[in-house]
């Protein structure tokens, strides 16, 4: 510590004399050193405040087994959040890395991880969930032998529903429920790798039917060969097949489908059973050559309505790439009841109980049969129910009268006399045959038409053409005849 010199303050006291000062009275004697006790000095430099802390316990930092993005934007958080919500993948809870989360698409970290699992060759129809991903269904309805698809690669090809999707996939693991889509090799028998850019099918321009389907193929069934003449189809019909219960209305389809697979081999053929009886699900699998969509009567309304929008789709696909595609419905009637059934409520009710916001569906159902100008047609032949004593049955019925361009109506008159096909020649026909036939031959079958109507009674107009037809092979034969006895 340094050494303090004090100044001695001398008092000069007053008359007295003046003695020579010394250097010590000015400068002043050295003071001895004072400890800090008893120091009369202040403290002048303030003592520093010491805080004890008490030291943390020395712990192991764990090592995270994947790695973690604790700062992202704000476009990937959204993202990874959205990714944990998708349970469908089989994974569960807690984060999953990034390869997990791209999905099973065609992408090359997802590849190289599965290279060396056993995959199988797998082809289903495309169903697109709400969230994004999507299952393809072999039987066009859910089953255990779905094949899950990733939101990824339904992207990445541009999938649509009711794509037919074949690809390379792997078997469900432990928490799995459904096989995994690994690859896309093929869509519609397609190269996946090659696809071109698909038309909408909304963007395509209806026009009226023009080429006619000749359903008549021999001298039987006496069904198509009277529909030829009375009531053509053509290419993009939209078209109702009127019938009270027990009149022949399966029967009919079954032999419209006989006529289209012999004369038109290359047309695609679908039909769509919705609340059908499960004997005659089975008798139209094995009778017609196409592809049969059926649900029923003993399945919910929900399943029903999704059996008839998958085929629906499906149908679409095929016209978008150009292809003719035929539609048996086998009923308009019940899948506008099982519409009503699923349908939120509108608040109205029409006559019978019937919701008018189920409509709607229904009809947007028939209403995408079509002729399309730049190629392709979706050709919709359903069956409307009548006479069955419920109100219900009869308003469907008038609320898709109008919407149709031909008309088959079935006489329970007839077919109470076992008198079959009992087809109402006077009520059936074509809008617009004009565009179908021949000028030669819509000169006879007017004529023809106006010859029948001399007649008295519906039953005696149809037993007389079956008669004639009976004699002859063909139609083109039959309307000679006519022309020669006249």
């Amino acid at each position: 510590m340094p050494t303090i010199r004090a100044v001695k303050k001398i008092p000069v006291k007053p008359g007295a004399t003046s003695t020579p000062l010394s250097v010590d009275d000015l400068v002043g004697a050295p003071v001895p050193e004072v400890s800090e006790e008893k120091s009369p000095l202040p403290q002048i430099i303030a003592e520093e405040t010491v805080v004890k802390t008490t030291p943390l316990p020395q712990t192991e930092t764990p090592v995270p087994t994947l790695p973690r993005r604790t700062f992202l934007p704000r476009v990937q958080d959204r993202t990874l959040l959205r990714s944990h919500k998708m349970t469908d993948t089989g994974f569960s809870g807690g984060f999953r890395p990034r390869y997990h989360r791209e999905g099973y698409g065609n992408g090359a970290p997802r590849e190289m991880q599965d290279a060396h699992v056993p995959t199988e060759t797998v082809t289903g129809f495309l169903d697109i969930m709400a969230e994004g991903h999507g299952f393809l269904r072999p039987k066009f309805i859910a089953s255990d032998g779905d094949i899950y698809i990733s939101q990824s690669q339904i992207r990445k090809f541009n999938l649509r529903p009711g794509d037919e999707v074949t690809g390379e996939a792997r078997q469900p693991k432990d928490n799995e429920r459904y096989y995994g889509l690994l690859k896309v090799v093929k869509v519609n028998d397609q190269d996946a790798d090659n696809l071109g850019v698909r038309p909408s099918y909304d963007d395509l321009v209806p026009i009226y039917p023009k080429e006619m389907i000749k359903l008549e193929h021999g001298n039987l069934p006496l069904s198509c060969r009277i529909l030829d003449l009375f009531a053509p189809i053509g290419f993009g019909q939209r078209g109702l097949i009127v019938s009270p219960p027990k009149a022949g209305k399966t029967t009919m389809l079954k032999e419209i489908a006989s006529g289209i697979s012999a004369n038109y081999p290359e047309v695609h053929l679908m039909a769509i059973l919705i609340g059908e009886r499960p004997e005659e699900v089975t008798d139209l699998s094995r009778s017609i050559k196409g592809e049969v969509v059926a649900s029923h009567f003993d399945q919910s309304p929900a399943e029903q309505t999704k059996v008839a929008e998958v085929g629906l789709h499906r149908a679409k696909r095929l016209v978008e790439l150009g292809k003719n595609v035929v539609i048996l419905l086998d009923s308009i009637t019940r899948l506008a009841r099982a519409y009503n059934l699923t349908v939120n409520s509108s608040g109205r009710t029409l006559s019978g109980g019937f919701d008018p916001a189920a409509l709607y569906p229904a009809k947007r159902f028939l209403g995408a049969a079509r002729k399309n100008e730049d190629g392709g047609s979706l050709t919709i032949i359903g069956t409307a129910l009548v006479e069955t004593g419920s109100r219900m049955d009869d308003l469907i019925y008038e609320e898709f009268k109008g919407t149709g361009n031909m008309e088959i109506h079935l006489d329970r008159a007839l077919a109470e006399r076992r008198v079959f096909p009992a087809i109402n020649i006077e009520k059936s026909g074509t809008r617009q045959e004009q565009l179908l036939f021949s000028e030669e031959t819509l000169k006879r079958i007017v004529t023809l038409r106006n010859m029948l109507s001399l007649l008295n009674d519906s039953a005696e107009r149809t037993m007389a053409v079956i008669e004639r037809l009976t004699k002859t092979k063909t139609n083109q034969e039959f309307l000679d005849s006519l022309a020669k006895a006249g």
